[in-house]
């Protein structure tokens, strides 16, 4: 059994929103008991990502990562239509990826102590993001 939704978050600007919350009741809400979540954004500069929901830090400490990955406004990009973050968006989404697969066991997300599932927007200001769930079983 195959059970779909989208949600629409919406971002700060570069940086992280936590939606395992949103992911779990979506889990919840399907008929699979044994499966996978498959989450997915449907945009070039944005990502989810699987990572420590304890402390802060970490997530402050992958933001300064990515501006060592993805400078902005590099000049050597080519790429700038949309202001001086376009490119390196862009990269850090390919960098971190647009989407994972979480197990599902039980009707419940299967995640270790410390993970938790984010969004995080590459981009400097604030934008809507939808992200699909889709849950295999």
């Amino acid at each position: 059994m195959t059970h779909q939704q989208t949600i629409t978050v919406n971002t700060r600007g570069r940086g992280t929103t936590e939606i395992t919350d949103e992911v779990a009741a979506i889990v919840r809400a399907s008929p699979t008991a044994c499966g996978l979540a498959h989450i997915f954004v449907l945009h070039t500069s944005g990502s989810v990502i699987l990572t420590e929901n304890a402390d802060p830090a970490v997530r402050r400490d992958l933001e300064l990562l990515a501006r060592r990955w993805a400078p902005d406004a590099d000049p050597a990009y080519a790429h700038s239509d949309e202001g001086d973050d376009d490119m390196a968006a862009h990269g850090r989404s390919v960098l971190t990826g647009s989407s994972i697969a979480v197990p599902v066991t039980d009707g419940k997300l299967v995640l270790g102590t410390w993970q938790g599932i984010y969004l995080w927007e590459h981009r400097t200001q604030a934008h809507r993001r939808r992200i699909v769930i889709t849950v295999l079983g």
